[in-house]
């Protein structure tokens, strides 16, 4: 028989309305406004009932009694902030005077700490400038009254409909392993920062500078429809072509 999932004293049925319940608290406030008290609660209530839970830029403590570490941190406030691309997140303000981004996601399911998933996220934000401003000079070279022609399929097509895809067999993700394999990167040690307009990067700008300039000799990239970048197995031994974009 399943167990109801218990965070303080709150019985949820299933996983998914847990999630749904901790979803309609965020989506109810604005950007910038603290959690009333009873939501300020459900909240701690989720940390707690989470202690696994960490991240490369969270305080490596585990919020419970005991805590021998640091015995007087607490949490003053937590506020609805504005992350990437306009997304919603609950942001932890603590009486250190630091504040630290959760995912209630995250919390819910007890997710371990993925080191692999946060190298990349960071690597990608390394490169993001990059891949607007390619896309950016391709639509300024081609465009026909906002549209160009997509360059697997040249269905002419809106700056929203494309996207900029890495050919293989460099992919991104075979370059983000072999960047990590060439510099013998100990991801479990890297850490990270969070700069203006809430970018997730690495906190040492050597390795954002170094993995720029090695994406920047290794990509071969595209200009392709969203949908076409879904699959991409015939390609896998395909050598660069004169269409191949690259980062100036």
């Amino acid at each position: 028989m399943r167990k109801e999932i218990q965070i303080g004293n709150k019985f949820f049925k299933f996983k998914k309305d847990a999630l749904i319940y901790y979803k309609l608290i965020l989506n109810s406030y604005k950007f910038g406004q603290s959690l009333c008290d009873d939501h300020f609660n459900d909240l701690v209530d989720l940390i707690l009932y989470s202690p696994k839970h960490k991240t490369p830029y969270e305080l490596e403590n585990q919020i419970e009694e005991g805590n021998t570490q640091y015995p007087n941190l607490e949490i003053i406030d937590i506020k609805v902030s504005e992350v990437q691309f306009r997304t919603k997140c609950f942001e932890i303000f603590w009486n250190d005077n630091t504040s630290e981004y959760i995912s209630y996601i995250s919390l819910i399911n007890r997710n371990e700490i993925n080191y692999h998933k946060y190298f990349n996220s960071a690597c990608r934000n390394c490169i993001q400038d990059d891949m607007i401003a390619l896309k950016q000079k391709y639509f300024s070279d081609n465009s026909i009254k906002g549209f160009v022609k997509c360059q697997e399929t040249k269905i002419p097509s809106k700056w929203d409909d494309l996207t900029v895809d890495h050919r293989q067999p460099n992919t991104f993700s075979v370059i983000v392993d072999r960047f990590k394999e060439l510099n013998k990167i100990n991801i479990e040690k890297i850490e990270y920062v969070t700069e203006e307009n809430n970018i997730f990067i690495f906190a040492d700008k050597k390795i954002v500078e170094s993995f720029r300039l090695y994406h920047k000799e290794k990509a071969n990239l595209r200009i392709v429809r969203k949908e076409q970048n879904l699959s991409r197995t015939n390609m896998a031994r395909l050598k660069q072509s004169p269409k191949d974009l690259k980062i100036e």
